[in-house]
């Protein structure tokens, strides 16, 4: 049996009864990964005072995805309307000049971290002039997987993973080896594609390409 009121959550008004439970709900997730981002930052700060007491380890960038943004946007009408923008599997690209975003990011658009696999680079972008028109201020977050876990598993062991990505100067460490072949780097797409893919679009522009040395798996 279906429960119908699960059914309307499909499509219901967001100030209804069950909108703002929902919106609650996303709030109450929002909050635990910020919470749980600002723990392991300070237990990577403590690991790291343990061994190099000098160090110093200052936040650049804290950022949320699969979140539910309040925003002020353009609608097909020629309109601003404020809306709710579910970004699932992207992340926030506000251009240059947005009204929403901080003093230091002003003039040259919103940072968007574009994470690789183990083996491949990772990218920082911004957002592109435009880009609120054209997806609303969204871009990609990731490169995203080109096959499951499971396929991962049956194709590539763990050990095989680690020792090929040592040879390229790029140390894994990981509780466990099922964990690393799950995330071999051919488990994703190819990231520089996906970037070029959201630069072209006009979503967000090229800044910085970031080679991997060391990768942590929890």
């Amino acid at each position: 049996m279906v429960n119908d009121e699960w059914v309307a959550a499909a499509a219901l008004p967001i100030k209804s009864a069950l909108g703002q439970r929902y919106l609650g709900a996303m709030r109450a997730g929002i909050n635990c990964a910020l919470t749980n981002r600002q723990i392991l930052t300070h237990l990577a700060r403590e690991a790291f005072a343990a061994l190099l007491p000098g160090a110093r380890l200052p936040l650049l960038y804290d950022v949320s995805h699969n979140t539910c943004k309040e925003e002020t946007h353009t609608s097909a009408d020629g309109h601003k309307r404020r809306l709710f923008v579910h970004r699932k599997g992207a992340t926030r690209a506000f251009g240059p000049g947005h009204a929403e975003l901080p003093p230091a990011f002003g003039k040259v658009g919103q940072p968007v971290l574009i994470g690789g696999s183990m083996g491949t680079a990772s990218w920082i972008l911004a957002g592109a002039a435009g880009a609120e028109e054209r997806a609303f201020g969204s871009a990609c977050h990731g490169a995203g997987r080109a096959m499951s876990r499971n396929a991962a598993l049956r194709r590539w062991h763990g050990r095989d993973v680690v020792d090929e990505l040592a040879a390229k100067g790029i140390l894994i460490r990981s509780p466990s080896f099922r964990g690393v072949a799950e995330e071999a780097p051919l488990a994703y797409k190819d990231v520089a594609e996906v970037v070029e893919a959201a630069d072209r679009a006009g979503l967000a522009r090229r800044v910085a390409r970031l080679r991997p040395l060391i990768c942590i798996k929890g």
